[in-house]
């Protein structure tokens, strides 16, 4: 199946979500409840399924992971370097610059599953549990400088994250050998199963462009950073280091993802520029619909 096709039901989800919180009964309370639901328990009972099912290979799994941190690094980096802009808003830029390096692990996963099956979710899994420390400790930094409190606890923030948590867990339960009782891997696997569906339909259902208008060099760049210039390094690192097209694949997937949703969330929470933040993860989903197929035929006719 063409590569664009393959993603069609995960965006097809995200339309559907947008067109019911717009034109039906169940409007937008209904969907802080279903994100809430999706983030503190479907989600975390993925990851943590996922990982302890699929017995991890450190040494294939490995560089995966350091290089998913990597582009993530890069992101970070560029990110917050557009701070120095001179006339940049400092209050758009503390809300809006983790847009440039944090993804959405809703789609990361869905299409992890889609292209690989259990073992590219697992793989998938572990890249995220190693970049998403570095996107929340990059995301609440400039906020909080912003806000004049960068004490701000870092390591609470991070020790109450349900994906971290998850992730750390089932991590440790696969070194360990352990594995789940039969029921309740099952019963775990069908929480996961409604985790996909679900939040990609509240991704949709949070679409708004908000106010770009008031920075819109800085919303230009920032989408820059995370739609063509974090795809096109990871293009040119699975070339050059000789990933297993199988890890490429999900490489490549990984750098371009649109940004999370959970930052509008982060933005309000600390007392940024939240309808900016929200306009920015409406075009960053927008743009990934058009990009993330692009950069797997890239991929594809690269390597011939």
């Amino acid at each position: 199946m063409p590569v664009a096709l393959l993603l069609v039901p995960d965006f097809l989800l995200i339309a559907a979500g947008w067109f019911i919180c717009r034109h039906t009964v169940l409007d937008r309370p209904v969907w802080d409840g279903a994100e809430r639901l999706v983030y503190h328990v479907l989600f975390p009972a993925l990851l943590f399924e996922a990982i302890v099912r699929n017995p991890l290979q450190p040494g294939a799994a490995a560089p995966l992971a350091a290089a998913a941190f990597g582009l993530t690094a890069v992101g970070v980096v560029l990110a917050l370097a557009l701070g120095a802009w001179p006339g940049v808003d400092a209050r758009a830029h503390a809300s809006a610059a983790q847009t440039a390096f944090r993804f959405n692990s809703y789609i990361a996963l869905a299409l992890a599953a889609r292209l690989g099956g259990a073992e590219a979710l697992a793989g998938m899994a572990l890249a995220i549990s190693v970049c998403v420390p570095l996107c929340n400790v990059a995301a609440v930094w400039p906020l909080t400088r912003l806000a004049g409190r960068g004490g701000h606890g870092y390591l609470r923030e991070l020790a109450r994250n349900p994906l971290i948590i998850a992730t750390v867990a089932g991590l440790a339960c696969n070194a360990l050998g352990l594995r789940l009782p039969e029921w309740l891997a099952i019963t775990l696997s069908r929480m996961g199963a409604a985790a996909l569906p679900l939040g990609l339909m509240a991704v949709g259902a949070g679409l708004t462009l908000g106010a770009l208008r008031e920075a819109p060099r800085l919303a230009a760049a920032l989408l820059t950073i995370r739609h063509a210039v974090l795809p096109a390094l990871a293009l040119a690192l699975v070339l050059a280091a000789g990933f297993a097209p199988a890890q490429q694949s999900l490489l490549v997937t990984f750098a371009s993802l649109p940004t999370a949703s959970s930052a509008y969330v982060l933005a309000v929470r600390l007392g940024g520029h939240g309808a900016y933040v929200a306009g920015m993860v409406t075009v960053s989903t927008l743009l990934a619909m058009l990009g993330l197929p692009l950069s797997l035929s890239a991929l594809a006719w690269l390597r011939g």
